[in-house]
């Protein structure tokens, strides 16, 4: 006889979740394969074997598993899986059109400070939907509708941190102090977690306490400070999406007041399922019609987890291993009613009853049930009262003799005796906070109002911000702050404001600046700044902490091949191809490597590798585009460019090298645009200024130009290229004075150039000083013995008329 097929689909429902947990997903995507031929026409499973193949690496095969649940729209899991599977395929319109479907499901979920090291969610919530739609959108070329779809997520979590680099990568203008602040909605989370106990058979419920959103100015707004609650964007209770995101987002009470009057504890079986343990969605049923797994018998009482240890701030979490070993004391004793209250197990697939237990008969027992009435229906006997108490006793005094005290206090609990009758619920009725007011029946008006005074009593310790929460929010703040300062650094150094970048980053503490990332975008901004010697010594550095780290590698091969560093470019090339050999960046840096000893075409077939192997790296065309252009290969270096340009936009050196190359073909008009293109992108590189200058020059424009050089000195004063086309324009326009100046700052940073020498001995001669001509036409004649002819002639027509000054003359 074969065995009852839901008991076999729930053993490798567990089976699935091992191997997922512990990654060997080839066992998960076997056992998934096999639960895919018991239920082929459930959407659980489809999101399962989907999810593994997503995991592999499998995309097509994701996104056929999951396309049938998509149709309907009835499963986020498989949209989710289905829009990511979309995101590798380059199918960006078909995944976005597949999370709008189920827009329902996801819209008010918020799952910030739900996860641990036990509980998970399987389940995206509204911010990883919201950043997953940005990521498609601006695959899709739709960058402001992405940049809405990040904002909104930013919004809702605050560490969606590769929303916030998509923005800057974006050229999106923002304020990212204004971005990481602590939100009302996080107080509540924060609180809510730190004062109320939950049972762990309870459903997830986005807004427990079913407070309402605060119709007061000052909602908060990451992205415009200036907006209230009554802007219709932002309003409240509206039929917009930013109403339906943030309809109900409660405010932190003010001290001394209770969080709330609705001491509502949620029901056993509710309408959400538990998330963190379910893959499955709450509008998602067999199709097949066959009655639902047995459920899970609950294990034995769990050791303590160790607390993690932070260097900043120091602090000593004191109620949450309390609070963790009290809940699961509450679970092992709640066990003994399981069979006459069906909860929602973990890693239960639908979360229905056992069979032979009628769905009427659960709803009834348990849908609007409380926690009191529970204890009151449902009394557990003393002596199993007695043996939890002291296994939970036990245990905690093993694993933290003076954490326990404090944490006795801070709930409000007297004893350890106390605290396992009150949780597992014998012989105490439960505190205040966990009724329903409806519960409370009033004698008289008397007794009524001594109940109300007597319960918030309780409750205002909770309020009163104890020193665990004050301890919770100092770590959210500094967490919060520590993501402002680094995002404040990468926005800036998106914007090519290196100076601004290095002194943000170099700000931050010792433990964070000695991390891989960090000492990584303080590289770039002195590679960007042209400082290639302290950008080396940073990545040289980064390579000691992280040497196995591959990304930000083909700027460091960059920065090696200015410094004209072939030894340490080929080993670092011959490094990077060794740790991956399908790193784009080892590629680069292997071209870079063949590019310094003038092998350009093997520099180009390693950097069409590259390009194979990541066809969104810009760079690897640009590098590509640039060793055409040094084989005089224009055609193809305008197509390496322009493949840059398509894979970032906001690539400024794309756009360099295509004015460039219409330089060199004399098409002067259209290398002007594509200078001005890179220019605006990057509004800080002095380089962009002398190349739209030069151009000018050609089109009879010196005063546009003269403006185009001095902007390049003030952006780097000690740029001598600037300077000199400077002093060249100044003096096209008969301005010899300011021009010698110039000059003279020039000798300074420059004093072995031979051009500054001649140039200087050309203006004394305009300024009557014949002297002073002499003098530095004859260092440049000791300078550069090979125009000694040029110089001579100079030298013998000192006494003539500057009548006859020609442009030549300076060339």
């Amino acid at each position: 006889m074969a065995p009852y097929t839901p008991l076999v689909a729930s053993q490798l429902h567990q089976l699935i979740f091992y191997h997922l947990d512990n990654d060997f997903l080839q066992n998960a995507l076997f056992f998934a394969g096999r639960l895919h031929g018991l239920e082929p026409r459930s959407p659980d499973t489809a999101h399962l074997i989907a999810l593994c193949h997503l995991k592999l690496g499998h995309f097509k095969a994701a996104y056929d598993y999951s396309r049938d649940s998509r149709l309907r729209g009835n499963h986020l899991g498989c949209a989710f899986v289905f829009a990511q599977s979309c995101l590798a395929l380059e199918r960006y319109q078909d995944g976005a059109v597949a999370l709008e479907k189920c827009r329902g499901l996801w819209a008010m979920r918020n799952h910030w400070n739900q996860h641990s090291e036990d509980t998970r969610r399987h389940q995206p919530d509204a911010a990883a939907v919201l950043c997953l739609l940005g990521k498609l959108c601006k695959a899709n070329g739709e960058t402001k509708r992405g940049a809405d779809y990040f904002a909104e997520s930013l919004k809702l979590n605050p560490f969606m941190w590769d929303a916030f680099q998509d923005l800057c990568d974006s050229g999106v203008p923002l304020r990212p102090g204004n971005v990481f602040k602590v939100t009302n909605e996080m107080c509540v989370r924060l609180t809510t977690s730190m004062s109320t106990e939950t049972p762990s058979e309870g459903p997830l419920q986005t807004n427990p306490n079913g407070l309402s959103a605060p119709n007061t100015p000052g909602v908060y707004d990451p992205f415009n400070n200036s907006r209230s609650a009554l802007d219709p964007g932002l309003n409240h209770g509206g039929p917009n999406f930013m109403s339906r995101l943030n309809g109900n987002i409660p405010s932190l009470p003010a001290q001394g007041q209770p969080l709330s009057t609705d001491w509502d504890t949620p029901a056993t079986n509710g309408t959400l399922y538990e998330e963190d343990v379910l893959m499955s969605d709450s509008q998602a049923a067999h199709e097949g019609g066959a009655p639902a797994a047995p459920l899970r018998a609950r294990g034995p009482i769990k050791t303590f987890v160790s607390d993690m240890i932070t260097d900043a701030p120091k602090m000593r979490p004191i109620t949450s291993r309390y609070r963790k070993a009290a809940t699961e004391s509450s679970n092992d004793a709640e066990t003994t009613r399981a069979s006459s209250i069906p909860v929602n197990h973990k890693r239960t697939v639908s979360g229905h009853a056992p069979p032979g237990t009628s769905s009427s008969s659960i709803d009834s027992q348990s849908t609007g049930v409380r926690r009191s009435a529970r204890i009151k229906d449902n009394p557990v006997k003393a002596s199993s009262s007695s043996r939890v108490a002291s296994i939970f006793n036990r245990n905690a005094e093993s694993r933290d003799k003076k954490e326990l005290p404090k944490a006795s206090r801070a709930t409000g609990i007297k004893s350890r005796s106390t605290a396992g009758r009150a949780v597992s619920g014998n012989s105490r009725p439960p505190p205040p906070g966990d009724r329903d007011p409806k519960d409370i029946r009033p004698a008289s008006s008397t007794s009524s109002v001594r109940e109300v005074a007597a319960s918030r009593k309780q409750i205002a310790p909770l309020v009163d911000l104890p020193e665990p929460l004050n301890q919770e929010r100092e770590a959210l703040q500094w967490l919060l702050s520590l993501c402002a300062k680094l995002g404040e650094g990468y926005y800036e150094l998106s914007r090519y404001r290196c100076l601004q970048a290095l002194q943000i980053l170099e700000s931050v503490s010792i433990s964070q600046k000695e991390t891989p990332w960090v000492l990584a975008q303080i590289g770039r901004a002195h590679y960007e700044r042209s400082a290639y010697a302290k950008a080396a010594d940073v990545f040289a550095r980064m390579r000691k902490i992280a040497p196995s780290r591959t990304e930000n590698m083909e700027v460091y091969s960059t920065v090696l091949w200015h410094l004209k560093q072939e030894l340490d470019l080929a080993y670092l090339s011959h490094e990077l191809l060794e740790i991956d050999r399908l790193s784009p960046e080892a590629w680069c840096a292997i071209g870079n490597s063949f590019s310094q000893q003038r092998e350009h075409d093997q520099a180009i077939k390693c950097f069409k590798r590259a390009t194979q192997l990541d066809p969104k790296f810009a760079y690897a065309f640009t590098l590509q585009g640039h060793e055409h252009v040094a084989n005089e290969e224009y055609d193809k270096a305008v197509q390496a460019y322009r493949c840059a340009i398509s894979a970032d936009n906001r690539h400024y050196n794309g756009w360099y090298g295509l004015g460039q190359v219409y330089e060199k073909l004399g098409q002067w008009d259209i290398a002007e645009k594509h200078y001005r293109s890179a220019s605006q992108i990057n509004q800080t590189n002095p380089v962009l200024c002398v190349c739209i200058g030069l151009i000018l020059e050609k089109l009879k424009k010196s005063r546009e130009a003269l403006a185009q050089y001095t902007r390049a000195v003030d952006l780097d004063p000690k740029s001598a290229k600037a300077r000199f086309m400077k002093a060249r324009v100044l003096m096209k326009l008969r301005r010899p004075k300011e021009a010698y100046t110039e000059l003279e700052i020039l000798k300074n940073i420059a004093p072995d150039e031979s051009m500054v020498h001649f140039m200087l001995g050309r203006l004394s001669k305009m300024l009557k000083d014949k002297t002073g001509a002499i003098k530095h036409l004859t260092i440049a004649m000791n300078l550069d013995p090979k125009a000694a002819p040029h110089i001579k002639d100079a030298l013998e027509s000192l006494d003539a008329s500057d009548d006859d000054f020609e442009e030549e003359d300076m060339e």
